[in-house]
């Protein structure tokens, strides 16, 4: 399960006229840790802030459960579902709310992509609320363990050519079988 921390970010942004004004803004990063979230974002943030300055001002754990990201979305909506679930014991519905994001244009976008998102649940769901999010963007969690750096003391393995099989190799196995036979049957000459 993904754990989603929220970082304020605040740093002096250049507006499309041209002015400089500091701003704040909220992005989601999916971590394992507080510092582990703290290390990512300022990873991120190397990249959108180009040698500008900039400083994490707050991160928190977020209770999102679930994001939807879709390609053609502006704004994130933050969506509270809840599901009803009937607890065995008592004999009574329990409602457990959960909280979604979800990438759209407008706010009926959103309702629509939630619906679509969420089928594949089989009990009976309420969407309490909507709204927009203040969050500007979610930096999911990207393992690349294939050009992940290593270590300095380690050396990457690479993989042995497979080696193909034809006459000549076997010709090639077969006569080192039979010289170790030959020097196995040889008598020890002292």
């Amino acid at each position: 399960m993904q754990t989603w921390f929220e970082c304020k970010v605040k740093y002096v942004k250049v507006d499309q006229d041209g002015r400089e004004r500091k701003v704040s803004e909220a992005y989601l990063v999916d971590a394992v840790s507080f510092t582990d979230a703290e290390a990512r974002m300022i990873e991120q943030m190397q990249q959108l802030v180009r040698g500008g300055e900039f400083y994490i001002d707050n991160i928190k754990k977020s209770n999102i459960i679930e994001i939807f990201p879709h390609d053609n979305g502006e704004y994130w909506f933050k969506a509270k579902i809840g599901i009803v679930t009937i607890d065995e014991k008592a004999g009574k519905e329990k409602k457990i709310n959960n909280y979604f994001l979800i990438a759209a244009d407008d706010f009926k976008q959103a309702l629509l992509r939630l619906e679509e998102d969420l089928s594949y649940i089989l009990v009976p769901i309420q969407i309490s609320a909507m709204n927009l999010s203040t969050i500007v963007d979610v930096f999911p969690y990207f393992k690349d363990e294939v050009n992940e750096p290593l270590p300095p003391h380690l050396k990457r393995i690479e993989p042995e050519e497979p080696v193909e099989d034809t006459a000549e190799t076997d010709q090639l196995l077969a006569d080192d079988d039979s010289t170790e036979e030959e020097a196995e049957s040889e008598p020890d000459e002292e």
